[in-house]
């Protein structure tokens, strides 16, 4: 049977920020400008990062002059924010769960941090309140089914012939990946003037590397299922991966994995 889907998180990202730092943050940190740039976010704004993780889009709304507060889930995350912003106000809290006043900020952002929140609305409905009238909200997330750097291992996991766990719940932000979805998602929790637009690029990386970042450091539910494995099985899953991230060739022996995201904004 499935597990509650904020359970299940807890438990999938608990002693994980080291490991997703050194990997999939270098997928994500993408995102960080276009997701500032969508919130408005520049000298003297008072912002809300939610779901730092590792603080990359706290340090750099710092870097542009805004006066910064985040959230995560998970204390470890927000130790390593804490190492990477010196003097970053982080607090640790789990969405819907926001610990600020009514319209508090001037901008909220979250990157790829509501596709991993068990019940989307009432989270949008939260960051909607901390924000002032007129303030701006900024959201990434992946397009849904993930494809490219978000689904080569998983597609290898089910080349290799291993089955979903009984245990590991979908996504309930499943139904809204993709643009026509996430907008009606953003509309419905109160927010006008939506936009949400697709964004593809590529990461280029060290196919053995990304193996170890995206397969084998238990980063994500790819790594959950790869880290269950028997030593015969992860073999198997290796080969698959091996001929999949073939097709992908760059320079000096890297690969050029294609990600793609959909970046919401939306006024308060």
């Amino acid at each position: 049977m499935a597990k509650d889907f904020d359970v299940y998180e807890r438990e999938l990202w608990a002693g994980r920020a080291d490991a997703y730092e050194r990997g999939f943050a270098h997928v994500t940190g993408y995102m960080v400008e276009p997701l500032l740039d969508a919130a408005g976010v520049a000298d003297g704004t008072r912002f809300l990062d939610v779901g730092t993780g590792p603080g990359f889009v706290s340090r750099e709304a710092v870097r542009r002059g805004a006066r910064v507060s985040a959230l995560d889930a998970e204390p470890g995350m927000a130790e390593v924010a804490r190492r990477n912003v010196p003097g970053l106000d982080v607090r640790v809290a789990v969405l819907p769960e926001v610990p600020f006043a009514d319209g508090e900020f001037d901008a909220v952002a979250g990157n790829f941090v509501i596709n991993h929140v068990g019940d989307p609305g009432r989270a949008l409905a939260e960051l909607r309140r901390v924000l002032r009238p007129g303030g701006r909200l900024a959201l990434s997330c992946w397009v849904m089914p993930g494809s490219g750097v978000l689904g080569i291992v998983r597609q290898a996991i089910e080349e290799a012939g291993v089955p979903w766990p009984d245990d590991i719940p979908d996504a309930p932000f499943m139904e809204y990946g993709e643009a026509v979805a996430f907008r009606r998602l953003v509309m419905e929790a109160g927010f006008g003037e939506v936009a949400v637009e697709e964004v593809s690029w590529e990461h280029v990386v060290d196919p053995e590397e990304w193996w170890k970042t995206g397969a084998l450091s238990r980063v994500g539910t790819n790594g959950v299922i790869v880290g269950r494995q028997d030593a015969k099985t992860v073999a198997r899953i290796k080969g698959a991966y091996d001929a999949i991230i073939s097709a992908y060739p760059a320079k000096d022996g890297e690969v050029a994995l294609p990600a793609h995201a959909l970046l919401a904004g939306g006024v308060r």
